[in-house]
């Protein structure tokens, strides 16, 4: 392995490390809701939510008739769970099995 890339690596999961325990450490909930760092903190989990989806869903997009099917299968099964029992863990896990039901049966 190429040391640069080790070190890209190491330095990316320390600051993922530390985004995720400062806050916790830091004690943010006390912190006055209409505060500009309060807001900042509480934009950013649905920014990245949204980063990754399109980061996920753009090759797809992208792709084949089939696998835009696929997508679109996983990605309505997904808003419908939530929808249904408001639960990410529960419509991660319907989208999931949804998107991968459609490609075995050859639906989309």
């Amino acid at each position: 392995m190429r040391f640069d890339v080790l070190e890209l690596a190491l330095m990316a999961g320390g600051c993922t490390y530390l985004w995720r325990y400062l806050p916790l450490r830091l004690s943010l909930g006390d912190m006055p809701k209409d505060t500009i760092l309060a807001r900042f903190l509480a934009a950013t989990g649905p920014a990245a939510i949204a980063t990754l989806f399109v980061a996920e869903m753009l090759p797809m997009v992208q792709g084949a008739q089939a696998v835009q099917g696929r997508a679109a299968v996983g990605v309505m099964a997904v808003i419908l769970a939530f929808a249904w029992r408001k639960s990410v863990v529960f419509a991660t896990l319907v989208g999931a099995i949804a998107c991968g039901g459609a490609a075995a049966l050859g639906w989309a």
